[in-house]
């Protein structure tokens, strides 16, 4: 009779890691009209009229707000297409992005 081995299989187990998150910043300046950044907030970031204004009235007086969390890509992106979207109309509107803690 032939003696056989049996090796106990094991099973790895693949963690997955939620991808970091990056906030996407509006910085205030003195020359973009009000009306044009909260249409923006409307139409990237999908926000609605009272939640705009909010955004956009916060960044007026603190200097900065933070739109919105994404992981980076989405924000890089949104921030990318806001900015550029102010830039299209003549106006120095900035969103800017960064790591959340």
């Amino acid at each position: 009779m032939a003696d056989t081995v049996a090796k106990p299989k094991t099973r790895t187990k693949t963690k997955v890691e939620r991808p970091k998150l990056h906030k996407v910043i509006l910085i205030n300046d003195d020359f973009t009209p009000r009306e044009f950044v909260t249409m923006i907030l409307k139409v990237e970031f999908r926000m609605t009229e009272d939640q705009a204004y909010k955004v956009m009235i916060t960044a007026h007086k603190l200097g900065a707000c933070v739109v919105a969390v994404f992981t980076k890509d989405v924000a890089e992106t949104k921030a990318t297409r806001a900015t550029d979207a102010g830039r299209t109309k003549g106006y120095p509107l900035l969103f800017t992005t960064e790591p959340e803690e």
